[in-house]
């Protein structure tokens, strides 16, 4: 069992940016190097979509390719958080971002959602044209 807990969402004007935060507390045998921790945004009316990933273990990501070179991942293990630095945000960018995370891997796990079995409550990120 592991609680997801995000934070930094809001408004910013498209050009602007933000930056995200989940805070994993451990309720698992599972070490924090063994998680996969990943974002994905939710629009309504719309399908899930990965956005980014990272694994814990060795710092390797992934991004959708509509966020490439402007989103960046990053991990700080020692506060098992992970960071989700968003820049030159587009209104498309808006959305319900939803850290999750799945423990005990060894490697990158792709941004599928059922790959993923913990779940945060979601920040909401306003992107005004």
């Amino acid at each position: 069992k592991v609680e997801l807990a995000e934070s930094g969402g809001g408004s910013v004007q498209a050009g602007g940016s933000l930056r995200l935060s989940c805070v994993a507390e451990e309720r698992t045998y599972s070490a924090y190097t063994s998680y996969s921790v990943a974002w994905f945004r939710q629009v309504p009316g719309k399908e899930r979509e990965g956005v980014a990933a990272i694994y814990i273990g060795d710092g390797r990501t992934i991004y959708a390719e509509s966020v490439k070179g402007r989103f960046t991942l990053s991990a700080d293990s020692a506060k098992k958080t992970v960071y989700l630095q968003m820049n030159a945000l587009k209104p498309e960018d808006a959305g319900e971002y939803v850290c999750a995370a799945v423990a005990g891997a060894y490697s990158l796990v792709p941004l599928i959602t059922g790959a993923y079995n913990y779940w945060g409550q979601g920040a909401q990120v306003t992107v005004s044209s």
